[in-house]
């Protein structure tokens, strides 16, 4: 439990700092989704920008939920080193690991120029954050480090002056870090960093040594994060995978730019379930289709439970409906409605029919197959609910359209009455059990539209595995926009739906721009009075 507190206050510190409190602080959801993908499964892991130490506790967590899985005497303890240069956050880095029961050693050291560890080759994991585009390195102290030139160091295109001779300076160390993460690894090691976008396109040197790093086969991944997921930098920023024992030498890109959930208005993060369907195209990759059908039976198990959650709290929200609403079809389609969960029973046997039938299924293909029929099952019952909530979005408009034509034929101002609050109040709470309820099954339907085989495939806007040629092709870019593709959406709607939206969309206008007639007219009226009384 300390250890919970303790992780929550440094995030909510982080946040509220903004940008200072973000150098030290990786959201937990980015590092969670780093470390799903690289699958610690025990050794050492070394982070040389390790800042309050997130990436050693989210490897220890991840170890933990999956020692079940590792074959019985592997040694799946963990042991962490991290370099920082700020000494407060040396400290607060040191406590992390206390609180959540870590062995390791933090010391203070800019890794640059500081190698305590003499890290070259001998680390099972590297996970990090760097501090991007720094351009105050000093060239002549890293040129000959083996843990930075091993594939090639990054140098201005022009030549120094003679002056400058012995103090030039690396003019973006970016390629620094990825050298050095690179170079950390044993022979079967795997890493995970967070660089700049700008890194995965960069030109000249950099571009030399990406090259290099694809030709010797040290990247397994690619994958783009949305914006606003730190604290420190706004712009989206890109995960670097490396797999020293790849068994292909096609690269996976991902693009999640649009998998995200709002915080704030300023910050977003990865949901728990974002992360598993993210994590889930790597397992496809690997083969390991099973991992894709566990995942399903899990969103079915999460989803039945809070249906059934959902449905005794949908009653008395229905019930306060049918109090407030006093016309016939307002209290038929709440009518509609409630029968409509009632129908949730007969989902509820057809589900614990699927259970019974396939709890000790072995075969992906027939377990799939009838995850495909189950969730098929559920799609009416969450149509009807949608048809039945725009049903009573529709009289609930009505109301208040008729409530303001009579107000404005008594003369009266247009005023929501307490009555109406109070339905639209309900209303919105249906809504919300509506959705909360829908969840599981949505991620259901995404999983199962992406890969409806439950074995990876190409998703146009979402993943590609492109090969040697593909890369060589883009002139070796490793920005996963340039080979996932775009996805030109359309809304799903019937004219007829897009119609009835775009007129419940100019009454709204209307309602407003009366309303904002009305005010113009009360302040003019109100200035006019107060100029002449003075």
């Amino acid at each position: 439990m300390l250890a919970v507190i303790y992780e929550y206050f440094l995030g909510e510190f982080a946040r509220s700092e903004g940008h200072k409190g973000g150098e030290f602080f990786t959201p937990r959801s980015v590092v969670r989704l780093m470390v799903e993908i690289i699958e610690p499964h025990g050794g050492k892991v070394f982070d040389p920008a390790c800042g309050s130490g997130g990436m050693f506790v989210q490897s220890a967590h991840f170890i933990q939920e999956h020692r079940k899985q590792l074959s019985k005497g592997v040694d799946s303890s963990v042991y962490v080193y991290g370099q920082e240069k700020v000494l407060e956050t040396v400290n607060l880095a040191k406590m992390n690991l206390a609180v959540n029961g870590l062995r390791g050693d933090i010391k203070k050291g800019i890794s640059y120029y500081d190698d305590h560890f003499n890290s070259f080759g001998a680390f099972d994991y590297v996970l990090a954050n760097p501090p991007f585009n720094v351009d105050d390195v000093s060239l002549n102290r890293v040129e000959k480090d083996r843990r930075f030139s091993t594939y090639g160091i990054p140098r201005k295109k022009s030549k120094a002056k003679a002056k400058d001779k012995g103090k030039e300076t690396v003019f973006n160390a970016n390629y620094l870090w990825i050298n050095l993460f690179a170079t950390s690894l044993k022979p079967k090691g795997r890493a995970a960093l967070v660089m700049a976008n700008s890194a995965s396109d960069a030109r000249h040197s950099e571009a030399e040594i990406r090259r290099t790093l694809i030709e010797k086969n040290l990247i397994y991944a690619m994958l783009t994060l949305p914006s606003n997921m730190f604290y420190t930098v706004t712009l989206p920023a890109t995960l670097w995978f490396f797999d020293k024992v790849k068994t292909d030498d096609r690269i996976l890109f991902i693009d999640a730019r649009n998998i995200f959930a709002q915080i704030d208005r300023a910050h977003r993060e990865f949901s728990d379930e974002h992360i598993q369907n993210i994590a889930i195209i790597s397992q496809l990759h690997k083969r390991r289709r099973e991992k894709f059908v566990q995942l399903v039976e899990c969103y079915f198990a999460a989803g039945m439970e809070r249906l059934i959650e959902s449905k005794t709290r949908v009653e008395p929200i229905s019930a306060q409906l049918l109090e407030v609403l006093d016309d016939d079809a307002g209290k038929q389609a709440v009518g509609e409605l409630v029968k409509q969960w009632a129908g949730l029973n007969k989902l509820q046997s057809r589900y614990d029919q699927y259970r019974e039938k396939h709890a000790g299924e072995k075969a992906v293909e027939q377990k799939n197959k009838a995850q495909h029929q189950l969730r098929e099952s559920f799609d009416p019952f969450f149509a009807a609910l949608h048809e039945g909530l725009k049903q009573l979005d529709k009289i609930v408009r009505q109301h208040e359209k008729q409530q303001a034509e009579q107000a404005q034929a008594d003369g009266k101002r247009a005023a929501t009455d307490r009555k109406t609050k109070a339905l639209k109040t309900a209303l919105d709470e249906l809504h919300k059990e509506v959705k909360n309820a829908e969840m599981f099954y949505q991620h259901i339907h995404w999983l199962q539209e992406c890969f409806p085989k439950a074995e990876y495939e190409d998703v146009t806007g979402l993943c590609k595995l492109a090969s040697p040629a593909d890369v060589k092709e883009q002139e070796y870019s490793l920005n996963p926009g340039r080979y996932v593709g775009v996805v030109i959406e359309e809304d799903g709607k019937a004219e007829e739906e897009f119609i009835s939206d775009v007129a419940s969309l100019g009454n709204e206008l209307s309602k407003l721009s009366r309303a904002a007639l009305k005010l113009e007219t009360d302040i003019s009226t109100n200035i006019k009075t107060i100029t002449v009384d003075v």
